[in-house]
């Protein structure tokens, strides 16, 4: 039993030292995020009002049963400002149901107006989205390859903000900050661009500034031809193919630039299913991605110390929900050993570790939400209950993206599952009879459930042993852990 302890108090420690350390990278980040804020950008840039000086396009549309945005997404990129003799645009359409039929249709009407568009189909889905893409890539015409994915909705004047950054040669990627359309749709939707605000300011902000390595975002950015070609072209032995093209780009020295202040709006998953397989798809892709990619990240000679270090953090980005959920399963034993063995019970003081790495995070996130919605009392007071219901919820996606973690680290392989694409703008309620979304109860979902139960005996215990120090933590698992459940068996809710 003893021998058991200390393996179960090792293990906690580490997961909260993990957690710290993580939290000391990101606050880092912040004040580079910061740092950046008071320089001024010169980079050199094309001057587009130049014929001589405007470069060819290809705009790739990478799409999969769209049949919901799929003429949003024709008709605003059609409606970009941008000469038509410069320009092309490849929708790569690997669908196999009737939309085929509708986007064919939307494509003639468009060519008719003078504008490139082919629409490319394949045979099979080979390598899913990063085999689409590196097919376009045999007919693209264009120096320049725009991506854009089937939710996004580019403003008419996007290429003029993100082409010109390309005079600079060594500039391999441009990258925007993505916006959300359906931001204050539901409680879901306001955690997610929570987060990925904090991604899209204090993170890329944060590593760009100093040079360190940042990520294409698999849309809503512009790609070097050469530079996709130079760093081995797209591969789809993982679920995020653009994170392993990014950091295959940057270890042969291409530069990203990233754009903070030019922002492409798209739409959030609004439903809880859709954002289940959007996170496993990240999550999972993310740790496939450490494995393939950080040994080659150690060994590189030609990046210094401090990448090295951001970069090997950013792969294991993902990896932090592992030490999340060891921690919180550990921590409902680790009352039971601190009540039975005294002499672990200073070794129960690292919980302050967890403790300082939450105000980090809460430190670092507020800077990111001023920084969009603006400070002063009434925001700093919405900030909190927002920052409180992420932590959260955040918890209880803890098992569900551990498992997508584990099967990365593990290399189980599994098919590229695409986020359902709702248009809840457009269509208002009828989203709801949407074809693409799935109604099965996934077994993750049932031990969901059961850990509810866990964190419910976790309260009672803390009345139990009169030890109250971890019930705040086991309160906001437990809620967590109810949310997505009570979600999760829903439908369409």
């Amino acid at each position: 039993m003893l021998l058991l302890s200390y393996i179960i108090v090792i293990l906690y420690s580490i997961s909260i030292l993990l957690l710290f350390f993580y939290s000391l990278a990101h606050f880092n980040l912040l004040l580079n995020y910061l740092k950046s804020k008071k320089s001024t950008d010169k980079s050199v840039q094309f001057d587009l009002s130049k014929p001589n000086e405007i470069p060819f396009v290809t705009i790739q549309l990478p799409i999969y049963n769209e049949r919901y945005v799929v003429e949003r997404l024709l008709t605003t990129v059609a409606q970009m400002d941008y000469p038509k003799d410069r320009l092309e645009v490849q929708v790569l359409d690997d669908s196999t149901d009737d939309s085929v039929l509708e986007t064919k249709e939307l494509i003639k009407k468009l060519a008719q107006s003078g504008l490139d568009i082919k629409h490319i189909q394949r045979t099979d889905r080979k390598g899913f989205k990063a085999g689409a893409l590196k097919e376009g890539l045999l007919t693209a015409k264009g120096e320049f390859i725009v991506i854009f994915d089937a939710d996004f909705v580019p403003q008419k004047d996007w290429l003029y903000k993100t082409i010109p950054y390309f005079k600079n040669p060594k500039i391999g990627v441009v990258q925007t900050r993505w916006g959300h359309l359906n931001r204050d749709y539901s409680v879901l939707t306001k955690i997610q661009a929570f987060a990925l605000d904090a991604h899209f300011t204090l993170e890329q902000v944060g590593r760009n500034s100093k040079l360190h390595f940042i990520n294409f975002n698999g849309t809503a950015g512009v790609w070097r031809k050469q530079c996709i070609l130079d760093a081995g072209n797209w591969e789809s032995d993982t679920l995020t193919e653009d994170l392993d093209l990014s950091y295959r780009a940057q270890l042969k020295n291409w530069e990203f630039k990233y754009l903070e202040n030019v922002v492409t709006p798209a739409e959030l998953p609004a439903i809880i299913s859709a954002a289940r397989s959007q996170q496993f798809r990240w999550n999972k892709g993310g740790a496939e991605n450490f494995s393939k990619n950080a040994i080659r990240v150690l060994q590189s000679e030609s990046i210094g110390f401090k990448t090295k270090a951001h970069g090997m953090l950013h792969l294991l980005n993902s990896t932090m929900f592992l030490a999340i959920f060891t921690m919180a399963i550990l921590s409902v034993p680790m009352l039971y050993i601190k009540n039975q063995f005294p002499v672990f019970e200073k070794v129960f003081d690292i919980l302050i570790f967890f403790v300082i790495t939450s105000i980090l995070f809460f430190i670092s996130y507020w800077a990111t939400y001023k920084s969009i919605h603006g400070g002063g009392f009434k925001n700093f007071i919405k900030y909190i209950t927002l920052f409180i219901t992420f932590y959260t919820i955040a918890m209880g996606f803890s098992f569900h993206n551990t498992i997508a973690v584990l099967e990365g680290l593990w290399g189980k392989k599994s098919e590229f599952v695409r986020t359902p694409k709702l248009n809840i703008e457009g269509l208002k309620e009828k989203w709801k009879q949407n074809s693409y979304l799935s109604h099965t109860i996934s077994k993750n979902i049932i031990v969901e459930g059961i850990l509810i139960l866990y964190f419910i005996f976790a309260m009672y215990s803390a009345f139990l042993l009169n030890d109250y120090s971890l019930i705040a933590l086991h309160l906001m698992l437990f809620l967590g852990f109810s949310f997505v459940f009570v979600k999760s068996i829903q439908i369409n809710k």
